[in-house]
């Protein structure tokens, strides 16, 4: 009879063994490459605030930049705009350096 019961025990090893899930490795994980931002050419405040804002955006949807604080500096570049449009250049390009300063960007 310990003969019997050893084999069931052993039965009852093996079949739980065959049944146990094993160990995976876990997925790879995707990453996707953003797209490559087309930075706007040119000289003057124009073209200059548009590089920024495009930079800003890629930015953020990146997650190098979170987005309160890219809708900040968004809003800071916006007022830059303006006064390019108005042809205060001048005016523009001191705004646009304060924002990139106030933000940390080059």
């Amino acid at each position: 009879m310990t003969i019997r019961r050893s084999g069931l025990a052993l039965a009852c090893l093996l079949s739980a063994a065959a049944c146990t899930p094993k160990a995976s490795a876990p997925p790879a994980a995707v990453t996707v490459a953003p797209a490559p931002v087309a930075l706007p050419r040119g000289a003057g405040c124009g073209p200059a605030i548009s590089r920024t804002q495009a930079v800003v955006e890629s930015d953020v949807a990146t997650g190098n930049l979170n987005q309160p604080v890219g809708e900040k500096f968004q809003t800071d570049l916006r007022a830059a705009a303006v006064a390019c449009a108005a042809g205060r250049d001048r005016e523009a390009a001191g705004l646009l350096a304060a924002a990139k300063a106030r933000y940390g960007y080059p």
